[in-house]
């Protein structure tokens, strides 16, 4: 089976072959994956291990790794073909809710409501096992509204920031 998967707007093309080899762009990789929890999975590619989050959020993914965030979907062939038909692949516009992929402390939010962001800025910082997670901006927007003050613990799926 084949697949697009978009990463913060870089495409990959991905094949799932029946004898369960994976191609990316056309070339082997070896990839073990292992559930642990509803959302954290142990993930061992081209012979180093990654502890991976990962939220599905109605088709959009929010995956993190290595203490940073990336936003992706993933298209099978049929997908994909409705999206070509449609006219694109994600929404420019509209309001956007970033919640929490894990429990954590907020510790950091260096935007304000009424804040014109530009892709890629970090929205707030959660910490979480020891570790600073950037939480970033999917594209181009205004903050509307902060959920949330520095210094309090949330639970996953907890709403933080509203953008559009």
């Amino acid at each position: 089976m084949k697949y697009v998967t978009i990463i913060n707007d870089t495409k990959f093309e991905i094949e799932i072959r029946n004898d369960g080899t994976l191609l990316v762009n056309g070339k082997p990789r070896t990839v073990d994956f292992l559930p642990l929890d509803e959302s954290l999975f142990s993930v061992l590619m081209d012979n180093k291990s990654y502890e991976v989050v990962i939220d599905d959020r109605e088709g959009q993914y929010e995956v993190l790794i290595q203490g940073r965030m990336y936003t992706g979907r993933v298209l099978d062939e049929r997908a994909q073909l409705l999206a070509s038909r449609g006219g694109g692949l994600h929404a420019e516009s509209g309001e956007i809710s970033i919640k929490s992929p894990m429990p954590g402390l907020i510790v950091a939010i260096p935007v304000q409501e009424g804040l014109e962001v530009k892709k890629g800025q970090t929205l707030l910082i959660l910490e979480s096992m020891k570790m600073q997670n950037e939480l970033k901006a999917p594209r181009d927007g205004i903050v509307q509204r902060i959920n949330v003050t520095t210094g309090i613990s949330v639970e996953q799926g907890k709403l933080l920031v509203t953008m559009t």
